[in-house]
């Protein structure tokens, strides 16, 4: 069991002060728990709570989280290369995170889902567990995709650092995906080109 928390600076509504997002008055310890495949059946049923919505309005049933076997998760699980994280609040599981990562030299890492459970979502709790990875697995080079109609869903990303690469995929008459990538180069203070 891997569970990780940070202190985040961050400006606007939402603050972190140690392992604790504060919003109003309300305050969420946010931590990853490293998922095993003996958690698929928990994993899928949190995936398909928090894609339903997303589901019904796009039709995107060959494509979305929300209408994957519970055997897809499983086989996910079972990757070397595979990381899913419980997203938590306190003790409270709110969502999860799958992180590929094949610790290859210039090869990107994935995310690929990340989802939040309807009634947590707006929180800021996936930009938390965006950071958390990324201190996880490493800053540089990374890469994702996601509805480019979600225009919410755009807007976390790109204020996480993440450009669009250019590529887009139709997947039917009312959803195209956006690809996504975040890549930090060394920066040479040698002087040497």
């Amino acid at each position: 069991m891997l569970v990780i928390a940070d202190v985040l600076e961050m400006h606007g509504t939402y603050y972190m002060f140690g392992a604790f997002l504060c919003l109003g008055r309300m305050h969420m310890e946010i931590k990853l728990l490293r998922a095993s495949v003996d958690d698929a059946k928990e994993l899928h049923a949190m995936q398909i709570e928090s894609f339903k919505e997303l589901l019904e309005k796009y039709q995107d049933f060959d494509t979305s989280p929300g209408n994957e076997s519970v055997e897809k998760v499983e086989t996910r699980l079972k990757q070397d290369f595979t990381y899913y994280y419980f997203i938590c609040t306190g003790v409270r599981k709110v969502g999860a995170i799958r992180i590929v990562d094949k610790k290859e030299e210039g090869i990107n890492k994935r995310i690929s889902p990340l989802f939040v459970l309807p009634e947590f979502q707006g929180l800021g709790i996936a930009q938390e567990a965006i950071r958390l990875c990324e201190e996880i697995h490493g800053s540089k080079n990374w890469e994702l995709d996601t509805i480019l109609q979600e225009s919410k869903n755009c807007h976390l990303y790109e204020k996480m650092g993440y450009q669009q690469t250019g590529k887009t995929e139709v997947i039917n008459e009312r959803l195209t995906l956006v690809f996504y990538e975040k890549i930090i180069h060394d920066v040479d203070f040698s002087g040497k080109n």
